[in-house]
């Protein structure tokens, strides 16, 4: 068998015994050695880590901005759940009738001004956004019998409402 030492001189002298000769202990030590002698990373390595890194930031990018909708969405929700129990809670035992339209937050003071913008910044009664009001069946008072409350969604189906009365 070969000891350490003639083992390490073999190592360092760089000299080359068949395979099928050595111990497989003194194999086993001689790529240690050479293992240890080794530093920094391969071009390989650097470059699996690079494509890995950046299909993490993909993959959260597009996350990210699904969540974004899926906020907008859910804001949107609850703004169109507010303005339907105004009208149905507040206006309409108030009136009677719904009104023709929404010209304005003073049409359903019941609720704070702010849930008549869509989360892209549009107010409902300006048009071009995500939400729209509908008076339907009116007579020539402007008073109507039904409406459609609508809200355009980024990630699922149109959100609707329509009256109850």
């Amino acid at each position: 068998s070969v000891g350490l030492i003639s083992l390490r001189s073999l190592v360092r002298s760089q000299s080359v015994l068949p395979i099928q000769d050595m111990p497989i202990r003194a194999i086993f030590y001689a790529k240690i050695m050479v293992m240890k002698t080794k530093k920094g990373f391969t071009v390989l390595e650097i470059i699996i880590c690079i494509v890995i890194v950046g299909v993490f930031a993909v993959l959260f990018f597009f996350q990210k901005q699904d969540i974004g909708k899926m906020d907008r969405d859910e804001k949107r929700k609850i703004s169109i759940n507010a303005i339907y129990y105004a009208l149905e809670e507040c206006y309409y035992r108030e009136n009677g009738y719904y009104p023709e339209t929404i010209d304005s937050a003073e049409t359903l003071p019941w609720i704070d001004p702010n849930l008549f913008t869509d989360p892209i910044g549009v107010n409902l009664w300006q048009g071009g956004g995500n939400f729209s009001y509908e008076g339907k069946n009116c007579d020539e008072d402007n008073h109507c019998k039904e409406y459609t409350l609508r809200s355009t969604m980024e990630k699922e189906e149109d959100y609707v409402k329509t009256n109850r009365n």
